[in-house]
């Protein structure tokens, strides 16, 4: 299933992380809410890519290492997933970071290990969009 909008495309993933968190509930390794988030997803008919690899250039030269990103659905959404005991500010930046140097437009940061996925979710936009977004609206409040 490809949405129009990434804004459609996270409400669809957040559903789905809802329902992963509803069966499961917080206490269990990363990697088990990743693999059932997954198969969540694709049994929805997202395309889904598991460590995708994301080149890192510096000084237009690529550097030995590759960015790998947790999840990236639809080829728009960049989901980092996290089960730890509360979510820190590098954790936020470290989904700007890759959205900067991947180019996706979104990320969701998702800590399975809260008591319910929306006190332990975050939306992010790629910054370009973001001020995009930003200028928007305050073009709109005058």
């Amino acid at each position: 299933m490809i949405t129009e909008t990434v804004d459609e495309l996270t409400e669809l993933v957040i559903g789905l992380a809802m329902r992963v968190h509803d069966a499961l509930g917080p206490g269990l390794l990363e990697s088990v809410y990743r693999d059932c988030f997954v198969l969540e997803l694709v049994a929805n008919g997202l395309i889904v890519e598991v460590e995708r690899r994301v080149p890192i250039i510096y000084r237009e030269q690529q550097i030995r290492d590759h960015l790998r990103l947790d999840i990236l659905v639809n080829n728009r959404l960049v989901l980092k997933i996290k089960a730890v005991e509360r979510l820190l500010a590098l954790h936020k930046a470290q989904v700007v970071t890759y959205l900067k140097l991947s180019g996706f437009p979104a990320g969701l940061l998702l800590n399975f290990n809260a008591t319910s996925i929306r006190a332990g979710m975050h939306r992010l936009d790629h910054p370009d969009i973001y001020n995009a977004k930003k200028i928007a609206k305050m073009a709109r409040r005058r």
